[in-house]
């Protein structure tokens, strides 16, 4: 196939980079000019979308998808595929969706999770929202590009499925730096608490695969200064999407409220570039009370 792939960031790059060893010809574009391993890099974002098979795009935000849609749509191929992957509200989702079906585009929203390592290692999982001759259209490039692929539904429900298992993630991360932080402040030795915790009720991903003690469980960020798998201020951007969803459907979700404004406080004080787990460290440092809302 060819596929244009817009937007050549921490994600993109790699995920454009394994189509391109499937045997795929990729053609990237990126208003930073960035590159990516054996993806020709093209100067205007329509020389990745004329004439091609499929069309993937990675964007930072929903007004920034709605904009290259407004400008890629009309020159796209009838009976393409346009695959996004970037994590937007579902109101843009649903937006673009649209735009591509009145073009007799095919769409997918397909938001990813496994982060940077699963990008480079081709094992992310994909969550799927759109018509069934989409998904089945999309689906041998998720298979190169991740592991595991869930078609959640019609358009816009890949990215709820987002929001919602992040905004899970979020929280149960917050009550696991928490529960460390007490143990330690107990004289608790973080390892035997580990050992408790990943073997009994309270085991969950963000124990058992990441935990944000350093040297306890599987190697993850805190192991490494806490630098990014998964930075603090995209954790945010999630939450904040999940608390514009649950506004726009009248949902009542307190804990997910909470969590947005405790990473809120975060990062406006401790600034982005830490992964989401370094909210132990911070929890170490306060005083009871200190981040009470």
């Amino acid at each position: 196939m060819r596929i244009g792939f817009i937007g050549l960031g921490n994600m993109g790059a790699p995920m454009a980079s394994n189509l391109a060893k499937a045997g795929h010809d990729v053609f990237g574009f990126d208003v930073t000019h960035a590159t990516a391993d054996g993806v020709t890099g093209v100067e205007a974002v329509a020389d990745a979308v004329v004439d091609m098979d499929a069309v993937v795009t990675m964007l930072p935000n929903g007004d920034i998808l709605r904009s290259v849609y407004d400008e890629i749509v009309p020159v796209g191929k009838s009976g393409s595929i346009f695959i996004d992957c970037s994590t937007v509200d579902v109101e843009s989702a649903r937006a673009v969706h649209s735009l591509a079906n009145e073009k007799s585009i095919l769409s997918i929203d397909a938001p990813v999770s496994g982060g940077i390592g699963g990008a480079a290692a081709g094992t992310l999982t994909f969550m799927a929202g759109g018509a069934d001759a989409a998904f089945e259209k999309a689906l041998p490039l998720f298979e190169i590009m991740g592991q595991k692929t869930v078609h959640c539904g019609e358009g816009g429900a890949g990215q709820a499925a987002k929001i919602c298992n992040n905004m899970i993630l979020g929280i149960s991360m917050i009550g696991v730096c928490e529960a460390f932080a007490l143990g330690s402040k107990l004289d608790l030795d973080p390892q035997k608490l580990f050992d408790v915790v990943s073997t009994s009720s309270g085991s969950c991903w963000s124990v058992n695969t990441y935990c944000p003690v350093p040297g306890v469980g599987p190697s993850s960020p805190a192991d490494n200064d806490y630098k990014p798998g998964f930075a603090a201020e995209l954790m945010l951007k999630d939450l904040l999407l999940s608390q514009d969803a649950a506004q726009l459907v009248d949902a009542d979700t307190p804990m997910g409220a909470r969590a947005s404004q405790l990473y809120q406080t975060f990062v406006d004080e401790h600034g982005t570039g830490k992964d989401f787990s370094a909210f132990l460290p911070l929890l170490l440092k306060t005083a009871r009370g200190t981040l009470d809302g």
